[in-house]
This record gives structure tokens, C-alpha cells and sequence, in this order.
């Protein structure tokens, strides 16, 4: 078994439900077994701005999924509830992201671990840090010590 860790996030429909709905789906995968999730978190758009806030949320799973595979399970599951995928960076129904993968370094061209840019979003890194405080970033380090980098991202915790 392999702890991962997925980011989630929606903005389009009622973005809380499907966390909740993907986080029920992520739960039933084959070999793989939620852990935890986070809280969620309302984050305002990265890249392209006209578009609603996200909510996001981070789960850790155990899973005997190969990275590729879990993340093909992970896309299936984002076609399922109707993710579009318009343009770059569009908004959207849900979007699922595998940030790390026990502490493996993975460079496909559809995958790459750690994923590089969870240091740099707020609102990876702290619903991260939730519920895996210690947790180190292959190659960079402690996660938290990337906190001060993000503290200008609006992030604001909702209630459940």
C-alpha cells in the first residue's frame, strides 16, 4: 500500500457537494482506502480570473493503485461528474490532482510528482497541512515550510 495524497477542487454547481460526492467516489476506488480529508477551503481563481471561487480540500488515501492508475481512476471519476475541459484553467465541476505519492518522483508527461506547483497554492498546501502536518515534499522539504510563500492567497475555511 502507497499513501497519496489528492487535491480537490470545484467551482462550477454547488462545489461543496461534489467534494463531498468525490470524496465518497475516491472511498469506493478498488485497493484504495480514504484515510482523511480536510477541511474545506474557498480560494479565488488561479490563471484565469472570470470565473467563481473554488472550494478545495485535500484527502489521504492508501492505495495499491499504480500512480498512473490512480490517476486514470481519478479522471474517470472527474468525467463523471461532468468535468469539461473548455480551455486551461477553465472553471469547472471537479478537478482532481494526485500531489504526492508516497515519496516518489514521478516525471510522465500526464503526471508529474510532487506536483510542481503545490508549494506555490495556499490552498493546497494548508488543507495539506491539516491533516498531515509533518509532511515532507520530496526534493523541497517540510510542506510547511513553504507557508510564508502562500500567506497572501485568500483562503477562508467553511464550515461543513
Amino acid at each position: 500500500m502507497t499513501l497519496a495524497y489528492i487535491a480537490l477542487g470545484a467551482n462550477l454547481g454547488d462545489p461543496s457537494a461534489q467534494l463531498r460526492d468525490a470524496l465518497h467516489l475516491i472511498a469506493a476506488l478498488p485497493q484504495t482506502q480514504l484515510l482523511a480529508s480536510s477541511s474545506f477551503y474557498a480560494s479565488a481563481p488561479v490563471g484565469y480570473a472570470d470565473q467563481p471561487d473554488f472550494v478545495n480540500a485535500v484527502c489521504a488515501v492508501e492505495t495499491e493503485l499504480t500512480a498512473a492508475d490512480l490517476l486514470a481512476a481519478l479522471l474517470a471519476l472527474e468525467l463523471q461528474q461532468g468535468r469539461e475541459r473548455s480551455f486551461k484553467n477553465a472553471p469547472r465541476t471537479l478537478d482532481l490532482d494526485v500531489v504526492l505519492y508516497g515519496d516518489q518522483i514521478i516525471d510522465l508527461p500526464q503526471l508529474k510528482i510532487p506536483h510542481p506547483r503545490m508549494h506555490l497554492r495556499a490552498f493546497v498546501l494548508l488543507p495539506l497541512l491539516e491533516i498531515a502536518p509533518d509532511i515532507q515534499i520530496p526534493q523541497l522539504g517540510l510542506a510547511a515550510d513553504y507557508i510564508a510563500d502562500v500567506i497572501d492567497q485568500q483562503l477562508f475555511r467553511l464550515d461543513q
